[in-house]
């Protein structure tokens, strides 16, 4: 075999591996035109080689965002260096659709795209080469981790019973609002939930009733609350609100509403109608109370009076007159 023809057979060699190959490869020219268009980009973009050649590849695929392309590229054939993009600052280049069933979660394909110069004899930078890579499971798998972890996170934060936040958790929150207090002296106020008589709703009814009831509290409470407020189930039949940037004053507004919708539910268990009221203790932070265990006492002292006083009803730290 002659040199030439071995010369040939390895170019048509090289040609058949660069159009077969599992990523994508497109060979752009100065202008910004299409070049080199492999059986990858060919097969998830359905447009075949001849039909993209020399065009620009902004007018194929309106997805590419130009002015951040072009600057990319530029820095490329400016310092003939190497540029990388990753699916996790851009999802992807191309907007190819998933076809993957391991994947079928994804929409598109993820990719991460590497931008390499392409020198001619003079040592001219005068294409520019990008190698698109399919990472869809590498990224799916990677999301659904962080996602299951952030699930695990919340679970672990979460009381099963009530979906409100558990003690331990509430607890966290509360200390770093009195920190914060410490600093700004903003407006906070926390609010103390028992359940009147819920003793006897267990003794008449049963646990699960009893569980119902708390769950129904739950709701209500869940309905009421502000994004920004904080609340937790403190123990047993009692319940706690931290309610950030809220004088005392709209604590009570706050703590009535809630208080006249538990005296209007109805819990239905066992075709057994069970109706519960609840009581309140309100404290607002203030430089009397020097950490955030005095100012769970202060409420839960104000709570304690108004079950000494007759239930279903607000009182306030400092006593109200």
């Amino acid at each position: 075999m002659s040199l030439e023809r071995e010369q040939l057979n390895e170019l048509h060699w090289l040609m058949e591996m660069l159009h077969t190959i599992d990523v994508g490869l497109v060979v752009l020219d100065r202008q910004y035109k299409i070049q080199i268009w492999n059986g990858f980009m060919e097969n998830h973009s359905g447009l075949l080689p001849r039909e993209v050649k020399n065009e620009l590849i902004f007018d194929l695929f309106e997805e590419i965002p130009k002015e951040w392309f072009i600057r990319k590229s530029e820095s490329v054939f400016a310092l003939k260096n190497k540029a990388f993009t990753i699916w996790e600052q851009r999802p992807y280049l191309f907007r190819f659709q998933n076809y993957r069933p391991i994947t079928g979660t994804a929409d598109y394909m993820y990719q991460n795209t590497t931008f390499i110069p392409l020198m001619s004899s003079t040592g001219e930078v005068t294409h520019l080469c990008l190698i698109v890579y399919d990472v869809t499971d590498n990224a799916v798998h990677k999301l659904d981790l962080e996602r299951a972890n952030q699930e695990l996170a919340l679970l672990s934060q979460t009381d099963g019973l009530t979906r409100l936040f558990n003690r331990e958790h509430w607890e966290r929150c509360m200390q770093a609002e009195y920190k914060r207090w410490s600093r700004s002296n903003h407006a906070s106020s926390l609010v103390m939930i028992d359940i009147d008589h819920f003793k006897k709703v267990n003794d008449s009814y049963g646990h699960m009733a009893g569980d119902d009831v708390i769950r129904d509290i739950s709701r209500l409470i869940r309905q009421h609350v502000r994004e920004t407020d904080v609340s937790g189930r403190y123990g047993g039949e009692e319940f706690a609100i931290l309610l950030a940037d809220t004088d005392l004053d709209n604590a009570q507004i706050f703590a009535e509403r809630l208080r006249q919708e538990v005296e209007k539910s109805v819990v239905t268990h066992n075709d057994i109608e069970i109706k519960y009221q609840v009581s309140m203790g309100i404290a607002e932070v203030d430089p009397s109370i020097k950490n955030y265990e005095a100012w769970i006492e202060c409420a839960d002292a104000a709570l304690y009076r108004s079950k000494q006083t007759g239930r279903n009803k607000i009182s306030c730290h400092p006593k109200q007159g």
